[in-house]
């Protein structure tokens, strides 16, 4: 790898020929109903991304998404207010609750309109949507696709794009967003496949890039989940709210991470410790596997800690099983399918004869890009969806199944506001030329920093010290000294990361580039997630603290937003939840 001592002519930012009414950031689920909303609210509409839409990370979504349709037998009583109710429960009350009243009144019209689009659904005998039961939930309402829901619902959405006309745009890396006088005009980024810098300029942006799994070693999210879009809004004024709340899954397969979805869980399976006993009954003793996924994640955490877990071999760590073998072949061919090709291919375990190791894994990021419940940003023109964004309807604990329904109820949302908000600066110019060749001597400098560093660091280093940090120190369980380590262990990467060895040079498809540019995106939004959790004295949902067990309502009943400060540290405020008939009460499942 050479340093390259002068600025490549593939470092000069060129603006892209057409210029957009609305330019969304992602091809997920939430950045593709955002598209189609605001392209049928009029607006001339752009879709860029790192990957093709149909490999985003939506697509691993196995169990299904959550609506109150009442199709099941044992959900003939549910409604958007017992829907409603659950996720406020199960968000230890930290969630908005005029949000929440929104995302479950919206849920069932919103999965009628995806399965008129021609999503293929499972059905019931008389032709009905499926349902399957899922953790924190009073009735079985996650509507599915055998175990392939996020897939199935990406293709169905990406048609719609197609459909439409819908300019997209892959390979394209966007790294700032063009703001000025608190207005958002665009994004800059790299187009990989042109191996160029480029400006896009837009009258609204949409953020829907996804999480920060990868900040984590042991995850379950995509290598493309970097944090990167939450830290390309942070960078630009934008708050990220409650990060500290950090999501781990019950059960990944062991070593490899990969997720076995709820979907096991709700069609029956059983978590067992090395005793063949099936534990949850002591924490959980109504709900039992089907309990909260905090809740789950814990309890196996606790069973391995106290003993009760096997011990994996390769690298020490504790494990439970996973039993569905008494589902039987049919019930395991016809509705976990995917999951038990994931066990023959990378365990080689076939989940019809054996139980399945696992272990809990990061899997979700219930904080993020600080927005209304329109995803409106403070940045004027500036919007967010999906898992990037902090609506907040997930709170302290998400429910599984609500994730792919927020991607629906708030990317449309997010794109008819969008779309309105552009429409009303159609009589105003563009951004003016000039700010842009200033901010584009900027990106500019930005890379010739890059490319002329000096340093010894690699960013292959600092990213798997991260990843350790935050596995070590950051998990299911927290402490204030093991937090104050691992601030202090980021920090000191932070400092590092100005000393890293320059990149290979050129742009097209550099990886050497992008793992750069997503390890400072990733120690930005890490430094907030420990922040986050070092101030919030208390243990709420999947943020459980050893010296602070219990929560506490009069003290921590509100949300954290953490600013960024380029020349100093983070600054922390925080705002009122918003509560509107759920009073706060103990969780008893």
């Amino acid at each position: 790898m050479e340093r390259n001592p002068d600025i490549r002519r593939d470092y000069v930012v060129k603006m892209l020929y057409k210029k957009y009414d609305v330019v969304v950031i992602g091809g997920g689920l939430a950045g593709l109903r955002a598209a189609i909303e605001a392209q049928s609210q009029g607006a001339s509409v752009l879709i860029v991304s790192k990957l093709h839409p149909l490999r985003s990370h939506s697509g691993a979504a196995q169990g299904g998404v959550n609506a109150p349709l009442a199709n099941n037998p044992d959900s003939k009583d549910d409604s958007p207010e017992k829907h409603c109710f659950d996720t406020i429960k199960g968000s230890d009350y930290l969630a908005d609750q005029d949000a929440v009243e929104i995302m479950t009144s919206s849920a069932s019209e919103i999965i009628y309109e995806l399965e008129h689009w021609g999503c293929p659904f499972s059905r019931t005998d008389d032709g009905r949507i499926a349902q399957r039961p899922f953790g924190g939930a009073g009735f079985p309402r996650t509507c599915y696709g055998a175990d392939k829901t996020g897939l199935y619902m990406l293709h169905t959405l990406y048609e719609q794009v197609i459909k439409h006309s819908i300019d997209v745009i892959t390979d394209f890396m966007v790294t700032f967003l063009i703001v000025e006088d608190n207005t958002c005009y665009g994004l800059m980024g790299i187009d990989m496949a042109q191996g160029r810098l480029e400006t896009i300029v837009a009258r609204s942006v949409i953020v829907a890039t996804g999480g920060a799994g990868r900040i984590y070693g042991k995850t379950s999210n995509a290598l493309t989940s970097t944090a990167l879009g939450m830290a390309i809004a942070y960078w630009a004024g934008v708050p990220l709210k409650d990060m500290e709340f950090i999501q781990f899954h019950p059960t990944g397969i062991i070593s490899k991470h990969i997720l076995m979805t709820e979907g096991c869980r709700g069609e029956g399976g059983h978590i067992v410790n090395k005793d063949s006993k099936r534990f949850m009954e002591k924490y959980a003793s109504k709900l039992m596997e089907l309990a909260p996924r905090d809740i789950v994640s814990r309890s196996i955490a606790t069973e391995i800690e106290q003993g009760r877990g096997f011990v994996y071999p390769a690298d020490g760590s504790g494990y439970v099983h996973l039993d569905m073998r008494h589902l039987g072949s049919a019930k395991i061919m016809e509705r976990l399918p995917g999951v038990r090709d994931i066990c023959l291919d990378f365990l080689g375990i076939d989940i019809i004869k054996e139980p399945v190791p696992i272990q809990p894994v990061q899997h979700y990021t219930m904080g993020g890009i600080d927005t209304d419940i329109n995803g409106t940003t403070v940045v004027n023109g500036l919007y967010a969806s999906g898992e990037c964004a902090c609506i907040s309807v997930h709170g302290a604990n998400r429910l599984g199944g609500n994730s792919l329904l927020e991607t629906l109820v708030f990317g449309r949302r997010s794109g008819d506001a969008a779309a309105q908000y552009a429409r009303a600066q159609r009589q105003k110019s563009y951004l003016p030329q000039s700010a842009i060749n200033s901010l584009s001597k900027f990106y500019e400098s930005h890379f010739r920093k890059i490319a002329q560093s000096s340093g010894k660091e690699k960013h292959i280093v600092l990213k798997k010290e991260l990843q350790e940090t935050m596995d070590r120190y950051v998990g299911i369980f927290r402490a204030g000294a093991d937090l104050q380590i691992a601030l202090d262990k980021v920090r000191t990467l932070k400092n590092r990361f100005k000393y890293l060895f320059a990149p290979a040079t050129g742009l097209k498809f550099n990886c050497d580039i992008t793992c750069h540019l997503e390890l400072e995106a990733g120690i930005d939004v890490a430094e907030a997630i420990i922040v986050g959790a070092l101030k919030r004295e208390e243990s709420r949902g999947s943020h459980s603290r050893r010296d602070f067990p219990n929560r506490n309502d009069t003290g921590f009943l509100k949300h954290t937003l953490c600013y960024y400060n380029p020349k100093g540290e983070i600054k922390v405020s925080y705002k009122p939840v918003t509560i509107t008939k759920y009073q706060p009460e103990e969780r008893k499942y």
